[in-house]
């Protein structure tokens, strides 16, 4: 795609979810771009730095079914890294409430520095790991949607992501086409840790990526025992 096509995209994935794509929000994905590129050169914080491939794969990505969110809710990216999920979608939806959690200390800065560049209201950028005790005590049960796109199988995501989504909410984790065994593995723990419902939202982005939201309701809260600690979630995962 050339530049054009590129922007073109992202309005219509603006446009598809019922948001204007004001030339305000498009200056501030261009930033965003501009700030991640110039960051990531001492820093490394994403290896797809070309122009299509952070708007396509990082940006519309990000996006995609965002009119899924009720309005004004709480979302937790956690594991966020440069912000992806989280940050895109804020500003894209910038009635959503977002906290950008990340275990890594040099994303968070880097987050911080754009939120506060942008002067983007309600985005809390927060260095914690989701086992940390004062994490849980803070928020488990607590929001209305917790997103990740981070790399994990889902047995081990459910464990760090579901403890946190207030009954009634949602756990959407950003998946690949062929996610339906990974899904199948997260089963018991799903239900251990009070997950109901499971839908899955399949989207095509380009010709060459498809994404999958597996989009998981809170039906009971989950103990203050989850998620466990010692990465007993990675090493054994719940299954």
């Amino acid at each position: 795609m050339n530049k054009d096509e590129v922007i073109n995209k992202l309005k219509n994935t603006l446009l598809e979810n019922e948001i204007e794509p004001t030339q305000d929000i498009l200056d501030k994905y261009n930033k965003y771009y501009e700030y991640l590129i110039e960051y990531n050169k001492n820093v490394n914080l994403t290896s797809i730095t070309s122009y299509e491939d952070v708007y396509i794969k990082h940006f519309v990505d990000s996006i995609i079914n965002c009119k899924m969110y009720k309005k004004n809710a709480t979302v937790c990216d956690i594991g966020t890294g440069a912000g992806f999920p989280g940050l895109a979608l804020k500003i894209a939806r910038p009635d959503l409430k977002v906290f950008l959690v990340d275990s890594l200390n040099k994303r968070i800065k880097f987050l911080q520095n754009v939120v506060d560049a942008f002067e983007i209201k309600d985005a809390l950028c927060l260095h914690f790991r989701a086992e940390d005790v004062e994490f849980k005590q803070k928020f488990l049960n607590t929001f209305d949607y917790v997103i990740s796109r981070a790399v994990a199988s889902m047995p081990i995501l459910t464990e760090y992501c579901l403890p946190f989504v207030k009954v009634g909410g949602q756990f959407i984790a950003y998946k690949s086409s062929d996610c339906e065994n990974e899904l199948n593995d997260a089963r018991k723990c799903i239900n251990l840790l009070g997950g109901g419902n499971i839908n899955i939202i399949a989207i095509n982005i380009t010709q060459e990526i498809d994404r999958k939201l597996i989009c998981i309701t809170k039906i009971s809260e989950t103990s203050s025992k989850y998620p466990r600690g010692q990465n007993k979630p990675r090493v054994a995962p719940i299954k």
